[in-house]
């Protein structure tokens, strides 16, 4: 049994491997130690991972048998998938705290301690052996591949200790890289195909026999560490990128994706934006500028990141980030919110030609395909995906009649203005000599609010563009919709 389980026992009250034996402490290795608290939570039904949306029924089943099994664990996705999210939540299934020998560099198990200097510290005092506790947030670490070096993560002889007269035979001489100190850890490493292989020899060989051997010294100790990796498909499978031996010797590959759904990607999206809407004041005269989305904008927003990763001028090895949602929706309400408080409007409601200032927040978050988007900038991509996206949904929100209804108003030469500054009162001037067909439009979101009604015109005006039954031309900011 553990100390962590004996809820009677306090850790602070134990300061010495006497009293540690006493209190009935039972060694534990890092694998055994997650396997057994998984069950734990598994048994009460908690959610496994807070926070992380859409992987019910798909990556966290596997991560669960992985670590049920007792394997290293590999997370295979493109970029925005929280893999690192993912590698960063088993901590929670590490003991709160564990015991250690104090002041050892390797945090040796007072019960079963590797390295010399615990060695040699037990030796000579004994149960008198003092000991500390180790929080299991300081049992992770993770490291970027490209840039790091042998010493970093394995470790190098130290100058410093052979300047001072230590031998160079002796593990004394040695520095631990990040690996060996987060023995009775979690390591991760993060885009494992742009390690150098001679680190990734290093690493298979701790995988397989739990030992390292820096420059030519072997220290064969039992490392006690979990190690994860993360990589993209197309650079971990590409020949030569990942050594064979490494990729053997790992146990469970965790292939994440992307949401299936995309009311998950808007939850993704709303959860990670982390805005205040509703509640959020704007000191400005003692008002305040509350922003309330409609559905069909979010859903706009989410749906421009899933045409961009179907888009033939994307590439799609590298993927769309979750990231590009993210920082386009909060571009969404920033403009909105800009509206409000320059105009003075009690409510900032997004509308689509809010979508017009997203090419700052997209640009850079997209490569291109070089075969595909010789003749696309990325701004046009950016804007072709827009257009798809709002075709996408406003098919969903209006039928064939409805679009016919309302795009024969045009025929007759009606001519709406809009834009991002337009106030929604002067949306409310152009709609009078608009027939009563348009109508359709606030069925999308039934609101007697101007701001929500300026929100909605918009939307299928644009829609009715991006199904090529109106025109479009813009002139310093301002939008017009025309025959």
């Amino acid at each position: 049994m553990n100390l962590n389980e004996k809820q009677s026992i306090n850790p602070g009250e134990i300061a010495t491997l006497g009293k540690l034996k006493t209190a009935g402490w039972k060694s534990k290795s890092v694998k055994q130690e997650l396997h057994d608290n998984l069950q734990r939570l598994l048994m009460r039904r908690e959610d496994l991972f807070p926070g992380i949306v859409g992987y019910e029924n798909t990556v966290i089943p596997e991560i669960c048998i992985a670590l049920l099994a007792k394997h290293d664990l590999l997370f295979l996705g493109e970029k925005g998938q929280a893999k690192s999210r993912l590698m960063r939540g088993l901590v929670r299934l590490l003991d709160p705290v564990i015991p250690y020998v104090a002041g050892s560099e390797l945090h040796d198990d007072p019960l079963n301690p590797i390295s010399r200097y615990a060695k040699r510290l037990i030796a000579d005092k004994g149960d008198a052996t003092p000991i500390a506790w180790w929080p299991r947030e300081e049992r992770y670490a993770e490291r970027l591949a490209p840039g790091s070096k042998f010493a970093d993560l394995i470790g190098e002889i130290d100058p410093a200790k052979l300047a001072a007269g230590t031998s160079m035979s002796t593990e004394d001489a040695l520095h631990f890289g990040l690996i060996p100190r987060m023995h009775r850890g979690i390591f991760a490493m993060n885009e494992v195909p742009e390690l150098d292989e001679l680190v990734q020899v290093g690493l298979f060989n701790i995988l397989e026999e739990r030992d390292v051997q820096i420059r030519g010294y072997p220290i064969r100790f039992d490392i006690d560490v979990v190690i994860l990796f993360s990589a993209n498909p197309s650079t971990y499978n590409r020949s030569g990128k990942v050594i064979p031996q490494l990729k053997d010797r790992i146990g469970s590959i965790i292939r994440t994706h992307y949401p299936i759904e995309r009311e998950n990607g808007i939850a993704i999206m709303e959860q990670e934006a982390g805005l205040e809407l509703e509640l959020a004041p704007v000191e400005s005269g003692g008002a305040k500028f509350p922003v309330r989305v409609p559905l069909f904008m979010k859903e706009i927003c989410e749906q421009i990141t899933i045409e961009a990763r179907k888009s033939d001028f994307v590439d799609a090895h590298s993927g769309v980030s979750a990231r590009f949602s993210i920082a386009n929706y909060r571009t969404m309400i920033a403009s909105a919110r800009r509206r409000s408080v320059l105009l003075g409007e009690a409510l900032a409601v997004p509308r689509i030609s809010d979508l017009a200032h997203i090419g700052s927040s997209s640009m850079g978050k997209l490569e291109l395909d070089l075969m595909g988007s010789h003749q696309m900038t990325e701004q046009q991509v950016i804007e072709a995906v827009q257009v798809a996206a709002i075709r996408k949904v406003f098919d969903e929100y209006c039928d064939e009649h409805g679009i016919e209804e309302i795009s024969s108003i045009f025929g007759k030469g009606v001519s709406i203005e809009v834009g991002d500054m337009l106030p929604s009162s002067a949306y409310a001037e152009r709609m009078k000599r608009v027939p009563p067909a348009w109508e359709k439009a606030f069925e999308v979101n039934n609101s007697s609010d101007p701001a929500m009604r300026a929100s909605c015109v918009e939307f299928v005006l644009a829609g009715l563009y991006a199904h090529e039954k109106i025109s479009r031309s813009s002139r310093h900011g301002r939008v017009a919709y025309e025959t």
